[in-house]
């Protein structure tokens, strides 16, 4: 503690500093890198793609949008004009929620649903390519761990 009571702020020193580097770098690149090749394959971004398979994966393919936008990481808002132009490429509609209307509903259509199948292989591919593929059994069991562990930590705290 400093004079004045307050605590000394902390730092990353060496291999600290060096894996959080390493790791902001994969962070900030692999949605890049998977992005360019579903937007080449598919006409859809990374974040597109993503909020199109949390539909798919939903009983009757239907969420409220609310619980759709933590899901996809995203601002309820910036959730609203993606689902927007998905709308107009007939990938998804919305609707209020049956059981109480003051939410609205996304609704992954059948058309929406095609496309996600027919982008599936391609993208599934490159994240095999780029993640999967250069990681043996070991190292992948010990990421998902870490990523739990990380992500349980964030949650206590409430993010």
């Amino acid at each position: 503690m400093s004079d004045s009571g307050e605590s000394e702020p902390r730092w990353l020193a060496g291999d600290q500093l060096a894996a959080w580097r390493a790791f902001m770098r994969l962070l900030q690149t692999l949605p890049a890198v998977l992005g360019a090749q579903l937007q080449r394959d598919s006409k859809l971004s990374f974040i597109e793609y993503y909020v199109l398979a949390h539909l798919s994966e939903q009983p009757e393919r239907r969420l409220r949008m609310s619980e759709l936008a933590i899901l996809a990481g995203s601002e309820l808002s910036r959730l609203s004009h993606m689902v927007t132009r998905l709308e107009s490429r007939g990938f998804v509609r919305r609707e209020p929620d049956p059981l109480n209307g003051r939410y609205i509903q996304a609704i992954l259509t059948d058309a929406g649903h095609a496309h996600l199948v027919d982008s599936a292989p391609g993208h599934v591919g490159r994240v095999l390519d780029v993640f999967v593929d250069v990681l043996d059994p070991d190292e992948l069991r010990t990421l998902h761990r870490i990523s739990d562990k990380v992500h349980a930590r964030m949650e206590r705290e409430g993010r």
